[in-house]
């Protein structure tokens, strides 16, 4: 069976269209093409995303953008997690807590001593 041939469409009349295009349905609801650009990690994220859910990459992306347009915007603005932290009047800063975090939190070695003013990398403990 041979499709039918569709004329050009004049002034504001949609195309019509042919018999080969009969199974393929619209989306529903519009969609704008874009082009983003993303870093090596999240373009990797985003593949072996959509290989573990066997879907393409682009509805890997508007599944996360659908996702995050769902969270209620007072989840955002009452959140305990973006308020400013209790003032703890015991609490006494240490000067190398941000670079031996793991030994004040985990209880591993120091990674780091001051020398000369400046952190260095202390040699590992054998």
């Amino acid at each position: 069976m041979k499709a039918k041939r569709t004329k050009a469409p004049r002034g504001n009349e949609p195309a019509i269209m042919n018999d080969a295009m009969a199974p393929y349905r619209a989306a529903p609801a519009p969609m704008v093409r874009t082009q983003i650009y993303l870093s090596q990690p999240e373009y990797a994220f985003l593949q072996a995303e959509g290989k573990r859910r066997d879907q393409p990459m682009a509805a890997v992306l508007r599944s996360f953008i659908d996702e995050k347009m769902r969270v209620p915007e007072e989840v955002w603005e009452n959140s305990p997690l973006l308020q400013a932290p209790v003032d703890d009047p015991d609490y006494t800063p240490r000067g190398d807590g941000v670079v031996n975090h793991d030994h004040y939190i985990y209880g591993g070695e120091k990674k780091f001593k001051k020398i000369k003013g400046k952190w260095a990398l202390q040699p590992p403990l054998e």
